[in-house]
């Protein structure tokens, strides 16, 4: 007879569970005659116990080891697999001539962890008959080779998980902004001292000492580790001048473990932004859902945690029977798949470049430059005062005068041109609040004056005084023209700025020269310069993900708030708009506070000033802006405490564009 063969397979998401996991399909049997009994039953019961290690309901041939032999063998042998999860589908069962014996092929497939490809082959189960067992006229015959193929005694099974190899970061033209760099692991050898004899809490003090840590914890990480741990205080890269190896090595305990790390061009390039690599913290390894493991190298911060899923790669496995004296089988090797770059806009030699004009500022500070014509974020630096925070791109400032590009663009919409008389006096009076200029305005710049002069002396009175002209959302308009967009989704943790659209009226006067509720950050500042040379609205760009990469790993959210997803869809920014915006810029240059870059070699330069007040009366402090356009380059220069835009800022932007 022929019975029907039925599978049964697991069900839902596949899932890595502790033990192994069977499901039994059905048995056909090899035609026979009908006084043959059904052997089926005796397959699906040696198949179940495979999986299960309970041995005790299969019909075993009476030369088969106790079940509790076999259930120790088999733990014995696959104890070695973990987490990994089989199926077995149980094929047609053949039935021999002299109908006593028969065979059960059995499809074995193991779901491993980490991989997609499983594990597969097939065993073949012996069955013999008992014809004077009528309840059990068919018994199993024990074989290592049903737990593995060719398993041989001694033998078990282990599965190793290979890493993959990171992606790079890349900057323009693909150069390798973070790729892998030979580093020195630096801690105290605790097997070392046992074997000399050496005090450990002497030795993790010097230690710490001679690095400028903390002695007291670093003796305390040292002395709860094992007998024989390597017990790490610092990661040093290859050529660091700030480290003596030799000195640190000769040091009573000391090991130098040399490795490699991916690693940035240097220690501070680019840091807050691409971000650092080291071991997956609990936190990663419990969020992965086991695809990331203890002792992986995990992104712990910026892009590189951002994009993790894309850089990490995918592991390998191996599956081996290891023998007794260590011989090893390979009965399955699955490689790694390695991690894919991640392109971004830096230009490597413009990021040091800012990072060095500004490197020995105190305050909070920053450089940003943009590609007008593609929206590439050339650089993003941040100096040592921004404390590891992205000044660059998620900053939050005030940014003064240089927001007077944005009004600036609401008056023209309004009716103004470049030549129009505007009215600067000493000062005005919204609503009881005073307002001026700032000290030391020239005089000459005062009274009717074209709206040009106004806007290249920055004219807070001129501004304040037409500011009706950008009422009812104007200002916020001109600025999402201009690519201060709040709903920006840019694919890295960035802020552009925002500008109210209802305010009081001596709010809305701070509004127009870039104080009060305004905010915007360098980045969004270098994005409306960017938009003024390219005389359409930029939209910055920093990184390209990989076509076939996951969703940014959410380490933070640049998704638009609900409140942004109201908005209408932004006006572009005209040619004739932009073509007005380059003229006046251009006078900052030539006859108002940003003289100092008329000199420059190279294409002309366009430039607003910016100076925005913070603090309380008693102690009132100045954030220090400046903005530029040259050829296809837009920057914007912020310190987050100086004088004013023109002399503290200014310098700055003159040494990164004399560069």
């Amino acid at each position: 007879m022929r019975a029907e063969r039925t599978t049964v397979r697991r069900q839902g998401p596949r899932r890595v569970l502790a033990g192994v996991v069977l499901a039994l399909s059905g048995v056909t049997l090899q035609a026979c005659s009908a006084s043959v009994p059904d052997a089926r039953p005796a397959a699906e019961a040696l198949a179940a116990a495979l999986g299960s290690g309970d041995f005790t309901a299969v019909p075993l041939a009476p030369d088969a080891p106790a079940p509790d032999e076999l259930a120790a063998t088999r733990t014995a042998v696959v104890d070695g697999l973990g987490r990994a999860t089989a199926t077995v589908d149980v094929g047609d069962v053949e039935v021999a001539e002299d109908e006593l014996t028969a065979t059960a092929p059995l499809e074995v497939t193991w779901d491993l962890p980490w991989v997609e490809q499983d594990w597969t082959y097939t065993a073949t189960a012996q069955l013999v008959r008992d014809e004077e067992d009528e309840e059990q006229p068919w018994r199993a015959r024990w074989a290592l080779s049903l737990l593995a193929p060719d398993l041989t005694t001694g033998e078990s099974l282990t599965l190793v998980r290979r890493p993959a190899e990171r992606g790079a970061v890349l900057g323009q033209g693909g150069t390798p902004l973070v790729e892998k760099r030979p580093v020195s692991r630096i801690g105290i050898d605790k097997q070392r001292l046992a074997e000399t004899g050496g005090d450990a809490d002497a030795a993790a003090r010097g230690l710490a000492t001679a690095l400028g840590m903390d002695p007291e914890a670093y003796a305390q990480r040292v002395a709860s580790a094992g007998p024989q741990a390597f017990v790490e205080a610092i990661v040093v890269r290859a050529g660091d001048a700030s480290y003596d190896l030799v000195a640190l090595g000769d040091l009573p305990g000391v090991n130098l473990v040399p490795d490699e790390l991916p690693l940035a061009l240097t220690r501070t390039f680019a840091r807050a932004i691409l971000g650092t690599v080291g071991d997956a913290t609990a936190e990663i390894v419990e969020a992965s859902d086991g695809e990331v493991v203890a002792g992986d190298k995990a992104g712990l911060s910026g892009l590189q945690r951002q994009y993790d899923t894309q850089l990490r790669g995918t592991p390998g496995v191996v599956v081996t029977a290891v023998g007794q004296s260590g011989a090893e089988r390979v009965l399955l090797d699955v490689p790694p798949v390695d991690g894919e770059p991640l392109q971004t806009s830096i230009d490597p030699a413009l990021q040091q470049r800012a990072e060095d004009v500004i490197g020995a500022l105190v305050p909070a500070s920053a450089i940003v430059a943009v590609r007008p014509s593609t929206g590439e974020v050339l650089a993003a630096a941040n100096g040592p005062g921004s404390g590891g925070l992205s000044t660059a791109t998620v900053g939050q400032y005030a940014p003064g005068s240089t927001f007077k590009v944005v009004s600036a663009l609401a008056y023209l919409r309004g009716g103004l041109t470049p030549e129009s008389a505007v009215s600067c006096l000493p000062s005005i009076t919204v609503d009881g609040r005073t307002f001026q200029n700032f000290p030391g305005y020239p005089a000459a710049a005062l009274g009717d004056v074209p709206f040009r002069t106004a806007f290249a002396n920055s004219c807070n009175t001129a501004f304040i005084a037409a500011r009706d002209l950008a009422a009812d959302g104007g200002l916020l308009a001109a600025a999402r023209s201009l690519g201060l967009e709040p709903a920006a989704e840019l694919g890295f943790p960035a802020f552009l700025g925002t500008v109210p659209d209802d305010a009081s009226a001596t709010a809305h006067a701070a509004s127009v020269i870039g104080q009060g509720e305004v905010l915007a950050s360098p980045l969004g500042m270098a994005t409306v310069a960017a938009s003024v040379a390219a005389g359409r609205t930029v939209v910055p760009i920093l990184v390209t993900p990989g076509a076939d990469s996951a969703a940014p790993d959410g380490a933070v959210s640049d998704a638009p708030s609900d409140d942004a997803t109201t908005l209408p869809p932004a006006t572009p920014l005209t040619a004739p708009e932009a073509e007005a915006l380059r003229t006046m810029m251009r006078a900052v240059v030539t006859e108002g506070g940003a003289g100092l870059l008329a000199d420059l070699p190279g294409e002309p330069v366009l430039a607003k000033t910016g100076t925005a007040q913070f603090g309380t009366d008693a102690d009132l402090r100045n954030h220090a802006w400046m903005i530029a356009i040259q050829g296809d380059l837009a920057v914007a220069v912020f310190v987050g405490e100086g004088d004013y835009g023109s002399t503290t800022a200014g310098p700055l932007l003159e040494a990164f564009l004399a560069g």
